[in-house]
């Protein structure tokens, strides 16, 4: 079972629904693969106009790659291409709103990032914990990052690798909405709705040009963050920060 589902409420919007509580919802391979099955079909699917993601439980959105998966990357090329799981969120053409809460660690935190709009639950707890384990994120965190929320506070954060909290993420841009604990998903598909009222071709030639305007080199930027996390991975860090991080955050994360 690939843990990824995909709903369709109606109203012309689409749910991806990360849906593996127990492990915060980590990502598997087999979970990644669905992933891009899922933005192929809701991306060719002319009844959905506007997708929603969220996580499944009350702790985590997402905890990002499962780390007991690791073992089966045979070479920093193979793991290279495990971490596109968060870019496939940005090569959505129709808008998608994230529901945050709990975890939104590592990966989960670079799926975030990859959606249009982010609608944030109080308890929302934020982290990029790689640099504290040898290695960094390439789902997208040094570039939508720093131009999500400017070059300075994407310092303080993948240099720090601390956790920021909701209000925090509000406050600095992180999150476009910041609602109460259990009214994230309820205001993410009001949103969502709102959204897919309109035309396809108005809502895709809308973000199209957005993203344009905010992603002036970022191609390169990307391909030069996967270069770096595999010069790293090829150091050996990635081999020994990933089983570290799993042992060190196995009694951290609740």
């Amino acid at each position: 079972m690939n843990k990824i589902e995909i709903l369709k409420p109606g109203n012309n919007t689409a749910e991806i629904v990360l849906n593996r509580p127990a492990k915060h919802n980590a990502i598997t391979p087999e979970m990644a693969s669905a992933i891009r099955g899922a933005r192929e079909a809701l991306d060719a699917d002319k009844s959905v106009r506007c997708i929603l993601v969220r996580g499944a439980g009350e702790r985590a959105f997402c905890a990002g790659t499962d780390l007991g998966t690791i073992a089966v990357y045979e070479d920093a090329w193979a793991w290279r291409h495990s971490v596109n799981y968060a870019l496939e969120f940005g090569e959505f053409r129709k808008p998608v709103v994230a529901a945050l809460k709990g975890w939104v660690m590592g990966g989960g935190f670079e799926i975030a990032l990859n959606c249009d709009i982010r609608v944030a639950s109080t308890t929302a707890k934020f982290a990029a914990p790689e640099v504290k384990h040898g290695w960094l994120g390439a789902g997208g965190f040094s570039q939508r990052l720093t131009r999500l929320v400017g070059y300075g506070q994407a310092s303080r954060i993948l240099l720090t690798g601390s956790t920021i909290d909701a209000a925090e993420a509000y406050r600095i841009g992180l999150c476009e909405f910041l609602v109460e604990e259990g009214q994230e998903i309820a205001t993410a598909r009001n949103l969502s709705i709102e959204i897919a009222a309109h035309q396809e071709v108005a809502t895709v030639t809308n973000k199209a040009g957005i993203r344009a305007a905010m992603e002036g080199g970022l191609t390169n930027g990307l391909a030069m963050e996967r270069e770096l996390m595999c010069l790293a991975f090829s150091l050996g860090a990635q081999r020994s920060g990933p089983a570290a991080f799993e042992q060190r955050e196995r009694g951290q994360v609740r």
